[in-house]
């Protein structure tokens, strides 16, 4: 049994990770930010009995000393707390900094005093638009976004730990995950809760191609990488080496809903130019000879899911605003 912490435990990906840790029988406390009304965030929906193994351990990866208290004693940190909406990033990219960039610090800094291992999470954001493909580990970065950029100074000050200090981190760039929690700021809950409730489904634009990668996948990278020494001080893709464009996303998601959807372009939707990342594939093949991780679900399946997951709580979306 390990005594782990993980941040951003109340978001998307961190509170399946919590959930997958606390039923393998390791110690698990979750970082999740204070808010007035005390809540866990998705963590709240977790089963009893997880909820009643977790240590919950409220605070701000922008306070360096509640960072250090949080991760002192720890055995491993799953470092997957963040800003992540990157049209928000548009309007203040420097809470992306402060959040993104020196909260990773904060985390580095901590884990070195505790001696701790960290599994460190970047993102396929900053590959940017791909100049060749599949995408590997050494394809040029590129800041497309504050958000994306951001992310990319927080790899590199990851790398930069390990390189100088020799801290044990292992950094993983999942490639678009989705599935059941997944807010509707990411593109295929807003395709679902809209085809749910409506006759027409508006998005930005169609042509941007991505690597859909279930969220029951990434999570096993993630344990994977907090356990195999042959993941520590490198960078690991986390995608499934196939790609569809939104497009044809849109259209696969309407079709296994069964009833006629029409699909409209809304230009309020569109990123800035220059800003849209246009094509997104991996090569996860680094992935699977350091940790033998390899994406298992397939996307017809995963979206069978997710679907079915989101029709059935479609009381936490909004999809009546996407229908005027």
């Amino acid at each position: 049994m390990k005594n782990v912490l993980v941040t951003g435990a109340a978001g998307f990906i961190g509170s399946h990770l919590t959930e997958a840790l606390v039923r393998r029988g390791d110690k698990v406390a979750a970082f999740v930010r204070y808010n007035s009304s005390n809540s866990w965030g998705w963590l709240d929906t977790a089963p009893a009995e997880v909820r009643k193994q977790l240590e919950v351990v409220k605070g701000d990866l922008k306070d360096a000393d509640a960072v250090r208290k949080a991760v002192k004693g720890r055995d491993v940190v799953y470092h997957l707390g963040a800003l992540i909406a990157i049209p928000y990033s548009y309007v203040h990219p420097n809470d992306f900094v402060q959040t993104n960039v020196n909260g990773t610090a904060h985390v580095l800094q901590a884990c070195l005093e505790a001696g701790a291992r960290l599994v460190h999470t970047s993102t396929s954001e900053v590959y940017g638009t791909a100049r060749r493909v599949p995408i590997d580990e050494e394809h040029p970065l590129q800041g497309q976004s504050p958000y994306s950029a951001s992310k990319i100074g927080a790899d590199k000050l990851a790398e930069s730990f390990h390189l100088s200090f020799r801290l044990p981190v292992t950094t993983l760039r999942p490639f678009n995950t989705y599935g059941p929690r997944q807010s509707a700021r990411a593109v295929i809950p807003t395709i679902i809760s809209q085809a749910l409730t409506g006759d027409r489904v508006k998005l930005g634009s169609l042509d941007p191609v991505r690597d859909l990668t279930f969220v029951d996948d990434t999570v096993r990278g993630f344990l994977l990488a907090g356990e195999k020494e042959e993941g520590i001080g490198q960078t690991l893709n986390l995608g499934t080496g196939q790609a569809v464009t939104i497009g044809d996303l849109a259209k696969k998601i309407i079709a296994i809903i069964g009833r006629p959807i029409r699909i409209e372009t809304d230009a309020e939707r569109i990123r800035p130019q220059g800003s849209e990342v246009m094509r997104l594939l991996s090569d996860p093949s680094r992935a699977k000879k350091a940790l033998g991780w390899e994406a298992q679900i397939a996307l017809d399946e995963g979206l069978r899911r997710t679907i079915d997951w989101i029709g059935k709580n479609l009381d936490r979306y909004k999809p009546e605003i996407y229908n005027l």
